[in-house]
């Protein structure tokens, strides 16, 4: 796949990064000299100019291009970008300076496919940090819905129960299932819980330390004290 990055910042440069770790294309759009200059040197293609300025998008080939992610710490830039994008056929990313705007720009950016504050995805990993290694925060999904993927451990008083006799807690619902040492997938009623096995599960903030207790159990979730 081919994606244009509008800014080579921190974030745009580290999802650069992450995508052509992945096997696809990547194209940015800079207009700071010194930051054209870095990307360069990692060997990336970059435009430079203003995104802001639809001659220099196009400069991109966005009618090639499968996704633009507005990456820059400029809202406007990025709100530009996304339009001009979205007219020729691309999936848009919008990233939002302060996280109070998101409500907003979901509601009235609806032509925008995903709306993102990278500044929690920071706060993501300090909580896994804080979590413990048996639960890991996957995403914020709502103020106060969190997707977690969980860890059965020995302690847990779940052990060797199957999946349909697992008892959650209201306001959560469990969405994959993998044995250990394998993927994620469609949850099956009749698989028993072992050690090493991973469950994600949506959940309301004020229910996470049960759903833990549940699956990782009550020792190993005092270790991990959230």
């Amino acid at each position: 796949m081919r994606f244009v990055i509008v800014g080579a910042g921190r974030v745009g440069l580290r999802t650069a990064r992450a995508l052509e770790d992945s096997g696809h294309d990547v194209v940015l759009i800079e207009r700071d000299p010194t930051k054209v200059d870095r990307a360069k040197a990692e060997g990336y293609q970059v435009i430079e100019g203003d995104a802001s300025d639809e001659q220099v998008l196009l400069s991109a080939d966005l009618d090639d291009a499968d996704a633009l992610g507005a990456l820059t710490g400029d809202l406007s830039t990025n709100f530009v970008a996304c339009m001009v994008a979205k007219y020729h056929g691309c999936r848009t990313v919008l990233r939002i300076d302060e996280d109070y705007r998101e409500d907003i720009y979901r509601k009235y950016a609806s032509d925008v496919d995903e709306v993102i504050y990278p500044e929690r995805l920071g706060a993501i990993v300090a909580k896994n940090a804080l979590l413990g290694g048996n639960i890991r925060a996957v995403a914020d999904i709502a103020q106060n819905l969190q997707l977690v993927e969980l860890t059965v451990s020995a302690d847990s008083p779940m052990h060797g129960y199957t999946l349909s006799e697992l008892e959650l807690p209201s306001d959560t619902e469990l969405l994959a299932f993998g044995k250990k040492g394998h993927p994620l997938s469609i949850p099956d009623d009749d698989v028993s819980l072992e050690v090493g096995d991973t469950l994600a599960v949506l959940a309301d903030f004020e229910k996470l330390d049960d759903v833990r207790q549940i699956v990782v159990g009550e020792a190993v979730a005092a270790k991990g004290g959230a």
